[in-house]
């Protein structure tokens, strides 16, 4: 039988036996000790499962992990230091120098830079496309070269929905994965996989955290994409790796576990992006109570969406959740049960009144951070979103006067309030 997900949010990834901790151990170690030097060669051979240094592998991030892929639904899954560590492994793993990568223009900026700036001195093609794309327009970005397409669910911050099923079907027919980042909705609210995705990362320092307190992120693979049918365009892959004694990851691993093998043995190995224990730790903690937040970030941000929009001293709002936005239809798809409690909206008065009704703002922070308990704000073209130019920040769907609002888990009165008051000195 398979267990609802508010279960796995509680119970997935580690089933303690008789004696054993109740809660996840914290494997606070670098290293791990063995008897004999042949045990930790097969280790090293990856002919045995076990753990001999923590910057490949450590347990506690492994029953993490296990418990995320439960929840999206993978075959296997990994975690990073960050979420910014999560996106360029996942994409890394799949386009290296010379290829090419067709992106959702609304995504975070940080993943913005990342590609359009670092991958791209690295030898990596980005072809940016609206998040609206039609099939004719998502078929024209792809090249010969083209080794993925990437999006998120609910872009961060403009909220707009991605067609999941659309870019999975133009992903697939030009025989790459689709990569989506998910972090917005978290698998409580949509489940990528379902929708044809391939990969799925996740910035867990937001919902799946929930609390602003450990920084981190999280790769999952689906286990559908058959890698050894695309075999000239994923050579990490399908080929020997010489740099790990001649593997063929897709050959060893197969479909569902070659993607995180690999990931872990070649990118983790050289690059050393692993998350503390005691990061993972926490966010356990908070995994454990995802279903219930999202539940209570989406109600509150469609109380608030729906006053915003009432509000006759905001110019203009979008949430997916509302009958007249843009996205609601996609929404009512991929979201039937909420979104998420992001909103973004505009205050009359453009960006000088955006910033003066913030600072007016008492139990709403101001703070360079989304999606965890408590309200907060961002003025994106100044922050997150400031080094992009002004025609890239329309690509993204990044208003100058776009205020993000993270709606938390507190009173919706309580925050309604604290609203009408700072609206009340402009």
């Amino acid at each position: 039988m398979t267990q609802q997900i508010g279960t796995r949010c509680v119970q997935a990834g580690y089933r303690p036996q008789n004696g054993e901790p109740r809660q996840i151990p914290i494997y606070q170690s670098t290293t791990f000790r063995y008897d004999a030097s042949e045990s930790l060669g097969d280790l090293f051979d990856l002919n045995a499962s076990g753990y001999f240094y923590s910057r490949l592998a450590n347990p506690t991030n492994d029953l993490v992990a296990a418990k995320i892929a439960a929840l999206e639904g993978g075959s296997a899954a990994m975690l990073t230091s960050s979420g910014q560590a999560a996106i360029f492994y996942a994409v890394f793993n799949l386009a290296n120098a010379g290829d090419h990568v067709v992106v959702s223009s609304a995504i975070y900026g940080g993943a913005f830079n990342l590609f359009n700036t670092t991958m791209r001195k690295m030898g990596v093609d980005f072809t940016f496309v609206p998040v609206d794309a039609t099939e004719e327009e998502l078929r024209a970005a792809v090249k010969p070269n083209t080794k993925a397409f990437y999006g998120e669910t609910v872009s961060n911050p403009s909220t707009a929905v991605l067609d999941l099923e659309l870019w999975a079907k133009v992903a697939h027919e030009t025989g790459v994965p689709l990569v989506i980042d998910n972090t917005f909705p978290t698998p409580i609210n949509c489940r990528p996989f379902e929708w044809g995705a391939d990969i799925v990362v996740h910035s867990t320092s937001k919902y799946m955290d929930g609390h602003a307190a450990a920084i981190g992120g999280a790769i999952v693979d689906s286990g559908k994409f058959d890698w050894l049918a695309h075999k000239e365009k994923f050579p990490g892959l399908t080929t020997p790796d010489e740099s790990y004694h001649g593997i063929v990851y897709a050959e060893k691993f197969g479909q569902g576990g070659a993607f995180i093998f690999k990931c872990t043995a070649q990118l983790m190995r050289d690059l050393g992006a692993i998350p503390s224990p005691q990061n993972s730790f926490l966010l356990n903690l908070g995994l454990e109570s995802l279903h219930l937040r999202m539940k209570r970030h989406s109600e509150n941000g469609q109380k608030i969406a729906e006053y915003l929009a009432a509000n006759d001293k905001v110019s203009w709002v979008d949430y997916c959740g509302l009958k007249g936005d843009k996205y609601y239809p996609l929404a009512q798809k991929y979201l039937p049960n909420g979104s998420c409690g992001v909103v973004s909206f505009g205050v009359k008065g453009g960006r000088e009144a955006a910033q003066k009704f913030m600072g007016n703002l008492n139990l709403i922070s101001i703070v360079t951070h989304v999606a965890d308990a408590r309200s907060c704000v961002l003025h994106p073209a100044s922050t997150t979103h400031r080094q992009l130019s002004d025609a890239e920040l329309e690509a993204a769907g990044v208003r100058p006067d776009m205020i993000r609002f993270s709606v938390g888990i507190e009173d919706s009165d309580d925050l309604i309030a604290d609203l009408e008051q700072a609206f009340a000195k402009i």
